[in-house]
């Protein structure tokens, strides 16, 4: 199954957001971009991809004992950016991001003992992709407006592991399907 460790904003928060991405989409040229739907919204700490069965009960495990190193702590969106010249459009993270990056070591650092392939590290970027493009596209206007939001803070107080269906029906505009598989509370465990 396809899986990523993630921190989901709660609901007032994503309420926050839709309507930051709404105001988005009356923008010039919004109809070329793919809008992430509400149910997309998150952040990934470590991306495993394709992850066997067999290892998921021992990556969970590794991903509970990284979360009890973890104490909660606060976030916030703010800001925006872009990702290959406007192939992703993204809202940034404020408040106690370095315990955000810590957590998200500790996440890939849970996939890589676990045994899953893990690909290159690259430094962690906290970002909420919002939208996306095949093509390089001039989103100057969406990251100039997204300069301006900044959302409530919350406290976030678990990990969750994640599971992706790609789309499959070839349907113009049909989003990846996530679903949580597991819940790991932060600093439950000393």
């Amino acid at each position: 199954m396809r899986l990523f460790a993630a921190v989901l904003p709660p609901e007032a928060v994503n309420r926050e957001l839709d309507a930051e991405v709404a105001a988005l989409k009356r923008l010039p040229g919004a109809d070329g971009l793919r809008w992430t739907d509400r149910p997309g919204w998150h952040f990934t700490l470590a991306f495993y991809g394709e992850v066997d069965d067999g290892l998921v009960p021992d990556l969970s495990e590794r991903l509970e004992r990284a979360a009890h190193r973890t104490e909660p702590f606060r976030l916030a969106l703010r800001d925006g950016g872009q990702f290959g010249r406007g192939r992703a459009l993204w809202v940034g993270a404020d408040g106690d991001v370095p315990a955000m990056r810590l957590l998200a070591g500790r996440a890939e650092a849970a996939g890589r003992k676990a045994g899953v392939s893990m690909g290159d590290h690259r430094r962690y970027k906290a970002h909420l992709t919002v939208a996306r493009s095949r093509d390089a596209v001039d989103v100057r206007a969406y990251v100039d407006a997204l300069h301006a939001f900044t959302s409530r803070a919350w406290t976030v107080s678990e990990l969750v592991l994640m599971r992706s269906s790609l789309p499959r029906s070839g349907v113009a505009g049909e989003q990846p399907h996530y679903e949580a598989v597991a819940r790991r509370a932060l600093g439950t465990g000393g």
